[in-house]
């Protein structure tokens, strides 16, 4: 199930200690990633390190963080014979200021978060919330809301929402196979579904008559923004052809809940999916019809699959699991075929209430095929999210993620040390964005609030850590 109940925790915390290690839940370890060997971390260092001819202008051995006073020196004297800094050398710089000051306050809310995100281009900002609000942020003109959508039919919460490339279009998914479709570019602010304008259902069942009973966890435009790619609960991924209006394509994909699905890369032609059958797989829509199997299967997972994002490379993806992990795969180790993983539970655990056993935290999958695996973070009560960072200002030199214990954890994805911990949050953060090209980023959480974090900051008074809130009880 990738929904949880009705219980809902103000009161959860951080845990304070954030050095020790990863043997209990929310502790972090600093030990590094020793077997990263990966070509992952070569590409990595050339888009987010100094280029070798600033790097070597100093005698002695190369410097693994040289100043931004030496690179402009460097820079100010050709040393690179560009006269300018390169990409990786302005990564090199950008990476080392990371959004952590704040947070100051964008919106607050009586209804839980559960989706928040940035436009391809940073100029929009959505966030979704259980109580059937949708908003559209315009960051460009002071985070002004741009568009206040009231959902349709909402069934238990927004689960997702993904704009169309052009950004003339959301849809947005909830617990039913009807994916609603708004034009967020009407002079109208506030789009009341079938009111003030039309909300288009888009139906996913396979029968076209709504009959199905099923949700949709995830859904994602195509990169040509004329299909939508779903997953759901009733195992499938769906593939649905918006030019003809109708559905076009259901595959049977896994065993369990596919709780995630993205594409590779801009071609749009690989997509990955996740599940709570703890396999993630890959597909390519080029055999979609033709073959109706995935290309490969990656294993490593002891349990379900929350969120994958792409590196998008076509290569490298990571993945948060609820055995309370983020791994990072390559593609290139998929296999053709794997069996369902019977792991040596003896104990009853489900992740919607209650916490994950201690004992169960070592368990380690017999073949496991990720390149790496980042722990401290928490995985409970709803599908959580993770992300590599941006790739202009970081070079993706980074994985953050939100937590069930309120907080935002960035990792360094090379050593896999915790490099930073974002605490305000008074409920589960399922869901935050890295700006595209500012160092900014927004958490939202169940307890109602969506926050900026920046560097330095925007230079007004941030939301006061300990603030007084009500507490909420929810019943359904």
């Amino acid at each position: 199930m990738g929904y949880a109940l009705s219980r809902l925790e103000i009161g959860s915390d951080c845990d304070g200690d954030m050095s020790t290690s990863a043997s209990g839940e929310g502790q972090v370890s600093n030990k590094p990633l020793n077997n990263l060997d990966d070509e992952i971390a070569q590409l990595t260092r050339m888009k987010s390190g100094p280029s070798a001819h600033l790097s070597q202008v100093l005698p002695g051995k190369p410097e693994v963080y040289i100043s931004p006073v030496k690179m402009l020196a460097g820079r100010e004297c050709n040393y690179s014979g560009k006269g300018r800094f390169s990409a990786g050398d302005c990564c090199h710089v950008l990476s080392r200021y990371l959004p952590v000051n704040g947070p100051w306050l964008v919106d607050q809310m009586t209804s839980r978060a559960y989706v928040s995100q940035f436009s391809s281009d940073g100029s929009l900002f959505v966030a979704g919330f259980q109580g059937s609000h949708i908003r559209i942020y315009n960051v460009d003109s002071g985070w002004k809301v741009q568009k206040n959508i009231l959902a349709k039919s909402l069934r238990w919460t927004i689960t997702d929402t993904s704009l169309s490339p052009d950004q003339r279009f959301l849809v947005y998914a909830s617990m039913s196979p009807i994916i609603h479709i708004v034009n967020v570019t009407s002079a109208e602010t506030e789009s009341l579904a079938n009111v003030t304008e039309v909300h288009e259902g888009l139906d996913f069942c396979a029968h076209g008559d709504g009959r199905d009973s099923f949700g949709i966890f995830s859904v994602k435009f195509s990169t040509d923004g004329r299909e939508l790619v779903a997953g759901s609960s009733d195992d499938s991924i769906y593939v649905y052809d918006l030019e003809t209006n109708k559905l076009s394509l259901r595959i049977l994909a896994h065993r369990s809940d596919v709780n995630t699905v993205c594409f590779a890369d801009e071609t749009g032609h690989l997509v990955y999916s996740g599940s709570d059958d703890t396999f993630c797989k890959v597909w390519d829509r080029r055999c979609f019809i033709s073959k109706g199997k995935a290309a490969g299967i990656l294993e490593g997972h002891v349990e379900g699959i929350t969120f994958i994002d792409s590196r998008g490379d076509g290569r490298y993806l990571i993945s948060n699991g609820k055995d309370q992990t983020i791994k990072l795969w390559d593609i290139r180790k998929m296999s053709n075929n794997a069996t369902h993983y019977n792991r040596p539970r003896n104990y009853d655990w489900d992740y919607r209430w209650m916490d994950y056993p201690p004992h169960a935290k070592n368990l380690m999958h017999p073949r496991d095929r990720s390149v790496a695996t980042y722990k401290g973070h928490s995985v409970l009560r709803t599908l959580i999210r993770c992300y590599f960072s941006p790739e202009y200002s970081t070079g993706q030199k980074y994985i953050y993620t939100g937590s069930h214990n309120s907080c935002v954890y960035i990792y360094d994805l090379l050593t896999g040390v915790l490099v930073a911990t974002l605490k305000h949050h008074k409920s589960p953060v399922r869901d935050c964005s890295w700006h595209p090209q500012y160092p900014m980023l927004v958490s939202s959480s169940w307890d109602g609030d969506v926050v900026k974090w920046e560097f330095p900051g925007s230079g007004e008074a941030p939301t006061p850590p300990n603030k007084k809130r009500v507490r909420r009880r929810h019943f359904y």
